[in-house]
């Protein structure tokens, strides 16, 4: 409804003569921006002729005022109440990140935080019908923002919310909300197959989480920024696909990581591109691209992450005419089979046709006991069989370890089982704790120093504490 604000103004004039509104009805503006009549007339000046004044009697010495009333007609805020007014939820850092990967586009077709209809075909389906039964599309991780009982009552019957970041400045509105009830327990056994203590997502972003759920269609008021010297690298999806356009990519292949890249994954990306051109395209363009959501602790933080990735390139073990490097805005659940098709199911909305998965993919070690938590072959088994996702074609990778006799990292050979070393993540981080260089041929030099350096940082830093 229009805003109406009462102007008192004192005139000591005679009234000028009354001004008519002619326009015709094809010139009407729409009727929800139809102002009263004085408000058209004012707006419209072309639009208006004068009528022959009435005669009228002299004003009398020492008349009173006379008090008119003149009215502004403001037309409605575009999309309805202004953020200001409405009732606001303060997002953590994790619904931030999620927030970016809905506004982007990544979990299209997706409008905004999922609504009760959507969380249940997910959680139960991991896939969303699409609407006149054209099918479904995967979508196997809830995209859901949680709050608690407070923050229900305050929104009450009210359609929209707006949201906040952790500085209190308002990032976006949810418009026309729906608020359901949070069962987390389900949503936990669900996702991760376990209730176990220690799932690192669970408690970041879950175990404290509202015991309610509200979703509705997301409008992000600017696009959303970290100012952390890394947002030149978080393309959207579609500024992906004008980047592959524009270097004539026939294929796109993707490679998620959350570890820093040693030369058994150069060996997978490489190879994969041989594959590609010997199928017969062209000009296949890598996408390395790295989760640059929430990880765990001992994760490698993502700015390492970043600097250790152009060493790489600036090395040339990865062809930076053939390769875009860009970040991966979601946040990490270590969901395993379930998480992994989620990552899929996103690069597909960036353009790419191919996807490489390795061994057990988005996993990690059981929290509680000496076991990995899934089973490692399921995530690529469920990739080529998961609905939703047949368009993508999956590109299951040999293992590589480092070839003890080649001193390189190589394709496992079984038959000589004896000459491989395997080099996990945690291995490789505790040679850079230590500062125990790897074998020759595992990292490129540039690479491994930008490691070294950080961990090197690490132990100063925690030196600094001790003698606090």
């Amino acid at each position: 409804m229009a805003t109406t604000t009462h102007l008192h103004l004192h005139l000591h004039l005679p009234i000028p003569p009354r001004l008519h509104a002619t326009a015709s009805a094809s010139a009407s503006p729409p009727a929800r921006l139809r102002a009263s009549a004085s408000a058209a007339s004012l707006a419209h000046p072309s639009r208006l002729r004068l009528a022959a004044p009435r005669p009228r009697p002299r004003p009398r010495h020492g008349r009173r005022a006379m008090s008119v009333t003149v009215r502004s007609s403001l037309i409605d805020p575009d999309g309805g109440a202004l953020a200001e007014a409405l009732p606001r939820v303060r997002l953590a850092a994790v619904d931030v990140e999620w927030a970016h990967v809905l506004a982007e586009g990544w979990a299209s077709p997706l409008r905004g935080f999922m609504r009760e209809h959507e969380y249940l075909q997910s959680l139960h389906f991991n896939c969303i019908r699409l609407p006149d039964g054209a099918g479904v599309v995967n979508m196997s991780l809830p995209i859901v923002l949680a709050i608690g009982d407070r923050e229900k009552e305050e929104i009450g019957a009210s359609p929209d919310v707006a949201l906040q970041g952790p500085d209190g400045a308002v990032l976006a509105i949810l418009r026309r909300v729906e608020i359901y009830p949070h069962n987390k327990e389900e949503r936990i056994a669900r996702t991760w197959g376990t209730t176990a203590p220690g799932l690192p997502y669970v408690d970041e972003a879950i175990a404290q989480a509202g015991n309610w759920l509200i979703g509705g269609d997301l409008e992000v008021i600017e696009p959303i920024k970290y100012n952390d010297g890394l947002d030149h690298y978080r393309l959207s999806p579609q500024q992906l696909r004008n980047e592959f356009d524009k270097r004539g990519a026939d294929a796109v292949f993707a490679f998620q990581l959350r570890n820093p890249v040693h030369n058994g994954h150069a060996l997978l990306m490489n190879d994969t591109r041989r594959r590609l051109l010997e199928m017969g395209f062209k000009n296949p363009i890598l996408l390395l691209h790295p989760l640059g959501g929430f990880t765990k602790a001992d994760d490698v933080p993502l700015p390492v992450r970043m600097e250790q990735h152009s060493k790489v390139l600036e090395d040339g073990v990865l062809d930076p005419e053939t390769t875009i490097v860009s970040i991966f805005p979601s946040p990490m659940h270590y969901a395993g089979p379930t998480e992994v098709q989620w990552h899929a199911k996103a690069r597909i909305n960036a353009g790419a046709n191919f996807y490489i998965v390795g061994r057990d993919p988005a996993g990690m070690g059981h929290p509680t006991e000496k076991r990995d938590l899934y089973n490692p072959d399921h995530g690529k088994k469920v990739l080529s069989m998961a609905p939703g996702l047949e368009k993508l074609n999956i590109l299951p990778f040999k293992v590589a370890a480092y070839d003890t006799v080649a001193k390189k990292m190589a394709f496992f050979d079984p038959s000589r089982s004896k000459d491989f070393l395997f080099i996990s993540g945690t291995k490789m981080r505790a040679f850079a704790k230590s500062g125990e260089n790897p074998p020759d041929g595992f990292m490129c030099p540039g690479g491994w120093k930008v490691l070294v350096d950080y961990y090197n940082s690490l132990q100063t830093e925690e030196a600094a504490v001790a003698t606090v």
